[in-house]
């Protein structure tokens, strides 16, 4: 069956002893060895999605599937995917809330002052605070998922993710475009799109911004891991 694997059948691998690939040449890796979960895990996110209310834990769970990849975990897709969702549903939607209600307010507060300040001036001031708050929540929303992933408290999470979104702003400019770029793009060309959301719409875009990000992920968890040095 689709959504059912025979784990003990010898399949592609990457061979330990061949020197790790780096940049795109890696990511086209993953593509490679993970292409029928990266569309398993679209089906997955779609299907947990239907009931509304329970987007931001399937959100949440997307992420941790995707971030089991970049990090060159053994990914279960189905056994991670359910349990993702049952463990971090509060972590869900912490972080659905956290990122999405900014968005929202901070996007519409600046498309309002924007049009304000055409006659009055002045409104450029309510302008850059909204465009300010929407910049910094964009750039980062994928370092709270990952570290709310890794379990990490969630007021920890939010100060590490704001200091990595602001202090290294080229690796979150480049998640946040694909992640939710992609995902726009798709979702505004519908229904010319409707294949490609279906199949790759939200698992690709989120493989993508998880795995720009993967090296800072990977460096906190080692050094958490490896505790303080004496």
């Amino acid at each position: 069956m689709f959504f059912r694997q025979d784990y003990a059948k010898p399949g592609p691998g990457i061979d330990p002893d061949a020197p790790e690939k780096t940049g795109f040449a890696r990511f086209f890796q993953i593509i490679q060895l993970e292409a029928v979960t990266i569309v398993k895990l679209n089906l997955l996110f779609l299907l947990c999605c239907l009931p509304v209310v329970t987007i931001p834990p399937a959100l949440f769970a997307m992420n941790q599937v995707v971030r089991k990849m970049v990090l060159d975990q053994p990914v279960l897709c189905f056994y991670d995917f359910r349990t993702a969702f049952r463990k971090f549903w509060r972590q869900g939607y912490a972080a659905f809330f956290l990122v999405a209600l900014p968005l929202a307010i901070a996007g519409y507060g600046g498309f309002f002052y924007l049009r304000g300040a055409i006659e009055n001036p002045l409104l450029f001031a309510p302008f850059m605070l909204c465009s300010t708050v929407f910049l910094v929540d964009l750039l980062s929303s994928g370092y709270l998922y990952a570290l709310l992933g890794e379990g990490v408290p969630l007021q920890k999470a939010l100060r590490l993710a704001l200091t990595w979104g602001l202090g290294k702003p080229l690796r979150a400019v480049l998640a946040a475009a694909c992640g939710y770029g992609l995902a726009a793009f798709g979702v505004l060309e519908f229904p010319i799109s409707a294949l490609y959301l279906l199949l790759l719409g939200f698992s690709l875009p989120c493989l993508l911004g998880n795995f720009f990000l993967r090296t800072v992920i990977r460096d906190y968890g080692q050094k958490e891991k490896a505790g303080p040095s004496n």
